[in-house]
């Protein structure tokens, strides 16, 4: 089985990039506190490396 990404998100999007807004968004995450599970894929590793200041990520089985 595929690891998984385990994103919370733990900083406001508020006065950051509206690019980062977006990519947050485009995560699934509307609010602090949120958190989604991605598939480990290189495209979502990507948007987490994008908005790293915004939210925590682990590494889930």
């Amino acid at each position: 089985m595929m690891t998984r990404l385990k994103v919370t998100q733990v900083k406001s999007t508020v006065g950051t990039k509206h690019m980062h807004r977006e990519t947050v968004r485009s995560l699934g995450l509307k609010r602090i506190g949120d958190t989604v599970i991605k598939e480990d894929r290189p495209e979502f590793r990507g948007m987490v490396r994008t908005v790293a200041h915004l939210v925590t990520v682990e590494e889930v089985d």
